[in-house]
């Protein structure tokens, strides 16, 4: 599935020096899933002993990326 990051993600990233393998893998093998009431989802992963959220909506044919935290 094609993976979209809006502008806001995009510079979240940049500032936090996280790539964007780093949230693909994430995306594969989450410590968890947080569903929220406005169906976005949390997805929850480490990399390097860091914890790291992704903040997601899916789509039809995309997963637009929100934010990483």
């Amino acid at each position: 599935m094609e993976i979209e990051y809006s502008d806001h993600a995009e510079k979240r990233i940049k500032q936090r020096g996280i790539t964007k393998l780093e949230v693909e893998h994430i995306l594969k093998y989450p410590v968890y899933i947080k569903k929220s009431f406005d169906g976005t989802k949390e997805v929850v992963g480490e990399i390097k002993n860091r914890t790291i959220k992704v903040k997601l909506a899916e789509k039809k044919n995309y997963i637009k990326i929100i934010t990483v935290i």
